[in-house]
């Protein structure tokens, strides 16, 4: 069993279908096998930089957060975190983490890329899937 959490506001525009599904193909990609469970929240860009500033110290939004859940780590590693394993609940579902998007940064980096917000959006809910997984870029 795979559960995908998927929370937004009610004024973002989204497809909770699509985004479980963009979840899913990642994670059918790398092969995993058991129950999983992933949170995907879409934010405004206040409560992003809210995050964004708490755990990265950067003052501004961003179009991703993830957070994996994985060992606490210093604040010059957030960026770049080896993988040293998931939480695995009492219930035997491994919990993967979190990915935070905001939805307005998703819709000027969809009108910058020349692509619909939608396709936007998947491509940021893969990435951070992704980073969840360890997969991480330079």
């Amino acid at each position: 069993m795979i559960n995908i959490v998927v929370n937004s506001d009610s004024k973002y525009s989204i497809n909770k279908l699509a985004i479980q599904g963009a979840v899913l193909e990642i994670l059918q990609q790398s092969s995993l096998a058991g129950d999983f469970e992933i949170g995907v929240s879409i934010v405004g860009d206040r409560k992003m930089h809210e995050f964004n500033k708490k755990y990265r110290g950067i003052d501004s939004p961003t179009n991703i957060l993830s957070f994996a859940l994985e060992d606490s780590v210093s604040q010059a590693q957030l960026q770049h975190v080896p993988k040293v394993g998931f939480v695995k609940s009492p219930n035997k579902v491994t919990y993967l983490g979190d990915i935070l998007i905001s939805y307005p940064m998703v819709v000027k980096d969809a009108a910058l890329e020349g692509v619909t917000v939608e396709q936007e959006l998947l491509f940021l809910v893969q990435h951070g899937t992704k980073h969840l997984l360890g997969i991480h870029h330079e």
